[in-house]
């Protein structure tokens, strides 16, 4: 095989990460297919010039692979800004891994290289249904008499306070629906793929929050307007980002100064894939990001953060987590995070409507 040949391979052997093999002269050489759908028609342009010369943090990049090719073993860097003409600019975690005859192969981590993604226990992760199945008589119970005491404290509160009543009835209803779907879905039955909107489903979370656990906390947001709907159920959505919101605002309240703050944000990311069970890669650019300035997930937690019955709360289940990343890969999506003292954040990353349909 052509070196050529041969340096191609290995850029498409390279896994779901966007993969570039630069050569000695400096230009690119080849691009897996997570690169082309990253760059998309900007790799012409690679093609034709240096790789250094045509990203804005070229300098960064010429040093990385120097440092490569010096010792002989990849080195890293956390953050590199990538900027194309025609492209918006994104921020990567970049490894430089040495090849032969002088090349360099360049493996792009787009969700800033310092996410450890955690292996997620499918047979742990069951147990949840068959547990919510058991608990599923216990919580109709009371919840029917929320929702009829809801209801009739609707009609006796005065007018400004009426919505607030109409939302307890709402939700209990959710929730009884959601109870239902424990008890009729098994694991491995698909989700509905309706188009969802994610900013209506996070729009209805911080209204949920801002009158409950975010309550005295700062919460904004940072949309990307132009996001396509996404494909699932709302109420499921609803549920992993509530959780994901309520754990945030337990730990910003953990600070105890009244400077607590949650960030929920959204955007498009162009080239980020999952690998299916079957091997194969799913593109997955849908976004949410949900970050607070609590004091962090302790370090003896983070490798089983999503496994059933872990919990950093004295008074937890440790079964929030473990749904939030039981529904999230029923939608076909990936839920990470990362954390030091003072910044966690949590990211689930979920397909568009065209690329993930249910049967």
């Amino acid at each position: 095989m052509p070196a050529s040949e041969g340096l191609k391979a290995a850029a498409f052997e390279a896994g779901a990460d966007p993969a570039l093999i630069i050569g000695a002269d400096g230009a690119l050489k080849a691009a897996n297919e997570a690169a082309e759908t990253l760059f998309g028609q900007a790799l012409g342009l690679l093609s034709r010039s240096r790789f250094r010369d045509a990203v804005t943090s070229g300098d960064k990049v010429a040093l990385l692979m120097a440092r490569a090719l010096e010792t002989g073993s990849p080195a890293r860097e956390r953050e590199v800004e990538f900027a194309l003409p025609g492209q918006p600019a994104f921020q990567a975690g970049l490894v430089a891994s040495p090849l032969s005859e002088g090349a360099v192969l360049l493996t792009l981590h787009p969700n800033g290289g310092n996410v450890a993604r955690r292996t997620i226990d499918i047979h742990g992760l069951r147990s949840i249904g068959g547990l919510g199945r058991m608990l599923a008589h216990e919580i109709k119970n009371p919840l029917a008499g929320i929702r009829g005491a809801a209801q009739l404290l609707k009609q006796g509160v005065k007018a400004e306070d009426a919505a607030l009543a109409e939302l307890i009835v709402e939700e209990t209803e959710r929730i009884r629906r959601l109870v239902d779907r424990v008890e009729e879905l098994g694991w491995d039955q698909p989700v509905a793929g309706h188009p969802v909107n994610i900013h209506a489903v996070l729009d209805r979370v911080k209204a949920l929050a801002a009158n409950g656990p975010a309550d005295g906390l700062v919460l904004r947001d940072a949309y990307d307007p132009s996001l396509p709907p996404t494909s699932g159920d709302e109420d499921q959505l609803i549920q992993i980002f509530l959780n994901l919101v309520k754990n945030a605002a337990e730990a910003a309240h953990a600070r105890g100064d009244g400077r607590g703050e949650i960030v929920v944000s959204t955007a498009y990311r162009h080239g980020l894939r999952v690998r299916t069970e079957d091997g194969k890669t799913k593109a997955v650019p849908l976004e949410v990001r949900i970050l607070d300035n609590g004091p962090g997930v302790p370090p003896r937690l983070r490798d089983q953060l999503f496994e059933p019955f872990v919990s950093s709360k004295s008074n937890g289940t440790g079964l929030g987590l473990a749904l939030v990343a039981k529904l999230v890969a029923a939608h076909g999506g990936l839920v990470d995070f990362e954390s030091e003292p003072g910044r966690t954040q949590f990211r689930v990353l979920l397909p568009v409507q065209s690329q993930h349909t249910a049967g």
